[in-house]
């Protein structure tokens, strides 16, 4: 068996390096290694991180029993999500819960989101301050959250449910600390300290989420994802059991909320560091034509700024990876990052032009912040449309400016969030525009 080369440092100082700075660390391999190189992390082995194109193609199209992403995830996830979440699962197990919960994420079925989303956003903005600077991310995340909430959960009632979402904001603001991904990574679980805040908030939130399940068993049938996810029946005829719904519901709050929340904030940063680019775009939204140039400016935002810098994948049998024989237990790792900055795939790779993307469909082997193959994120065309809807509804209304320069990147627990979380300042604010039902 052979590994790729990569840094000779104790694997205890590369994983600290990545948690603290992963993209410099990812950089200054790239430039010395190529496209193929390993890292280490205590007790978790050797990590080969890989951009090439062709090489990520294979990884993707590996035989999913060969090559597992959930065991690639489960180290860092499995705490929070539980065992019965889709980003932790493998094999059979996740093609049944991926099944039963594809059809809730329909194309057509999200179309019934969009009234919601541009309510929220709207009430959001309207509560924005005028004239004083205040960070962007909290705002994007309060949008975010109460998304998830009305859509997937089914809480239309906030003041019924207040006590959930401020524990939840608790829970997931302490969770972003990234020094708490070190016992995962050491193979220790923080949430079986009893006395630790992130321990009882997270059992404060199972407890009421199962609560919401119970409830939701003996009422009436609504048009929400969670209501669809009750309903569902896999091949046997099994539903999916309170356990497989607490896990889902929390998966679907992480990777719908604070991911997008975060590509939200990532795509102000980028438009008001490129006045022409957020001029242009104002312009086509009040022609109404901006539809095809808002999705070019969500797709660059996600190339320059990606959420997570990687996809993981572990080796379960030996796997030959290009020149490199790779043995059982290797974590193989696609980098969202550094395919997204191959020169050869983007000209000028470091520069922002959602120009480059009119008329141009992503390369799923250079452009992946959802992952790729049968484990690309279920919920991208969710995510996706929730960023058009709050672009579509901001940017017309409000004259924002930065309170500052452009933001550094900083880890937030597994995501790589704006320094500071996008400090803007609003200026003007036009009243918000009265739709009748037929055009909401």
């Amino acid at each position: 068996m052979t590994l790729p080369p990569g840094p000779s440092a104790p694997a205890l100082v590369q994983i600290s390096r990545w948690i603290v700075h992963p993209l410099r660390l990812l950089d200054e391999c790239h430039r010395r290694y190529g496209d193929v190189f390993s890292l280490r992390a205590p007790g978790e082995g050797t990590f080969v991180v890989v951009s090439d194109p062709e090489l990520i193609k294979r990884v993707f199209a590996a035989d999913p029993d060969t090559l597992l992403a959930g065991e690639g995830n489960r180290t860092i996830l499995e705490p929070m999500l539980g065992k019965h979440s889709l980003l932790t699962l493998d094999r059979a197990e996740h093609l049944r819960q991926r099944r039963l919960l594809l059809p809730a994420f329909h194309g057509e079925r999200l179309q019934a989101f969009t009234s919601v989303m541009r309510e929220i956003t709207e009430a959001s903005l309207d509560t924005w301050p005028v004239n004083t600077p205040f960070s962007l991310h909290p705002m994007m995340q309060s949008i975010t959250l109460d998304v998830i909430l009305r859509t997937v959960f089914g809480l239309a009632n906030p003041e019924r449910h207040s006590a959930l979402r401020t524990t939840l904001v608790e829970m997931l603001e302490v969770a972003t600390n990234p020094w708490l991904l070190f016992p995962g990574i050491l193979g220790l679980d923080p949430f079986k300290v009893p006395w630790l805040r992130l321990t009882k908030l997270k059992n404060a939130v199972d407890a009421a989420l199962y609560k919401i399940i119970e409830e939701r068993r003996h009422a009436t049938s609504g048009d929400d994802v969670l209501s669809m996810m009750l309903e569902a029946r896999d091949e046997q005829g099994r539903p999916m059991t309170d356990i497989e719904l607490r896990d889902e519901l929390v998966t679907l709050l992480l990777a719908g909320h604070e991911t997008t929340a975060t590509a939200l904030a990532w795509t102000f940063d980028r438009l008001l560091t490129h006045p022409h680019v957020h001029e242009r775009l104002r312009s086509e939204l009040a022609a109404g034509k901006g539809d095809e140039y808002i999705d070019a400016v969500i797709r660059e935002t996600l190339r320059v700024r990606p959420i997570g810098p990687l996809v993981g994948r572990v080796a379960a049998k030996p796997y030959q990876l290009g020149t490199w024989s790779l043995p059982v237990g290797t974590r193989i790792a696609p980098s969202i990052y550094l395919a997204g900055r191959r020169p050869d795939a983007y000209p000028n790779p470091d520069r922002f032009i959602p120009e480059r993307w009119l008329g141009v469909k992503p390369d799923p082997y250079t452009w992946l912040p959802f992952g790729g193959g049968t484990r690309r994120c279920i919920g991208m065309a969710f995510a996706q449309l929730e960023m058009r809807i709050v672009l579509q509804t901001i940017v017309p209304r409000a004259t924002l400016r930065l309170a500052g320069s452009a933001a550094p990147v900083v880890r937030r627990g597994v995501t790589l969030a704006p320094a500071g979380g996008t400090p803007v300042v609003l200026s003007a604010r036009t009243e918000r525009v009265i739709r009748t039902r037929a055009s909401a």
